[in-house]
């Protein structure tokens, strides 16, 4: 009787275990989604900015996560004249985790002021508002005290406590971002150096985090530091872009590095614009006790599409058989990334 009580248990425990590791969602392709990282990035490094990604992960162990997110910043004023520039954005993420749906549905509204320090840098703070749902489905859901002796039997109490199958609370973020960018002069001689390095943080208000109201159950605080580099190099058509992000919630915490190498497939012509550049950028990171990520970067003109691929290295890879995750990330900027600049566009 026992085993098969553990046997209705497991994708229980793990659905619920999994969603205590991380009690929110990431992506791989973190500088894809600016604003689920960084409520300052809004305006900071282009004047607009949509996103939108998807991500499924777990699906070799149990029934998947899926989450799906779409976003939009950029500057609100922008005068030659002035030491600085308002910026905003919105965006919307839904997550769906495991047999019971078990999901989380938020929406936000960010605003940021960029000051400029000098031609090539500004240092920018935000703010972020919204209102986060979570739910879940408990009639996909078996327990232990449903099984009769011989079967499952759904008829049967399951003597959990009586809760409610959604709510809703108030959220709030608010972060800072300093962004260097100093273009090249000619595009051959590939001498640019961008970054940016920003600090952040989530659910200051700690809202109440129970399906079963529980009032010491609260959504832990979440800190984010985050750095993003390019820097060419000289008289080629390659480029590195290490990056990192560091979170901490509770008293979990992640440690993601790595790099990526880009290429310039083409460049864009100097006076009509008919030929659109182009750029291929390839590498990875590692999620420290987690997983290491394979990715990759397509940008043509305007727009760029990303794709990675998380594999597992942690303690559920003899469940997994490593594999992990695979997100898909689009993107478009304005103005065009690949027309000849002379100076940062602050």
């Amino acid at each position: 009787m026992k085993i098969k009580s553990y046997y209705y248990l497991l994708p229980i425990l793990l659905c619920f275990s999994m969603a205590s590791i991380s009690q929110d969602i990431h992506f791989s392709q973190f500088s894809m989604s600016p604003l689920t990282l960084n409520p300052s990035l809004s305006g900071a490094l282009n004047d607009l900015e949509i996103n939108i990604n998807y991500r499924n992960q777990w699906r070799s162990v149990a029934s998947p996560y899926k989450t799906f997110g779409v976003g939009s910043n950029l500057k609100i004023s922008k005068k030659k004249s002035s030491k600085g520039f308002w910026a905003g954005g919105v965006n919307f993420f839904s997550d769906k985790a495991g047999d019971s749906k078990m999901g989380t549905t938020q929406g936000n509204i960010s605003l940021a002021y960029h000051i400029s320090l000098t031609n090539h840098s500004t240092l920018g703070a935000g703010l972020q508002g919204g209102f986060n749902q979570r739910s879940i489905n408990y009639n996909a859901l078996q327990w232990a005290n449903q099984y009769d002796g011989n079967n499952f039997n759904p008829a049967l109490n399951s003597a959990e406590p009586a809760s409610v199958n959604n709510f809703t609370s108030f959220d709030m973020a608010a972060g800072i971002v300093w962004v260097y960018n100093k273009s090249e002069k000619y595009m051959t001689g590939n001498d640019q150096r961008k970054a940016n390095l920003g600090v952040s943080v989530f659910h200051p208000q700690q809202s109440n985090y129970s399906f079963y109201k529980t009032k010491d159950e609260k959504l832990f605080m979440k800190y984010i530091a985050h750095g993003e580099f390019l820097i060419g190099i000289n008289n080629t058509n390659l480029s590195v872009a290490p990056g990192f992000m560091y979170q901490q919630q509770g008293s979990l915490q992640e440690i993601y590095v790595g790099t990526m190498f880009k290429y310039q497939l083409k460049e864009s012509s100097k006076y009509t614009g008919n030929i659109k550049g182009s750029a291929f950028s390839m590498g990875g990171y590692y999620r420290f006790k987690d997983a290491f990520t394979l990715s990759a970067l397509l940008e043509f003109s305007n727009y760029a599409i990303g794709v990675s691929y998380d594999i597992n290295t942690s303690k559920l890879t003899q469940a997994s058989s490593g594999r992990g995750g695979i997100e898909i990330a689009l993107r478009f900027i304005n103005p065009n990334p690949f027309y000849n600049n002379t100076r940062a566009s602050f």
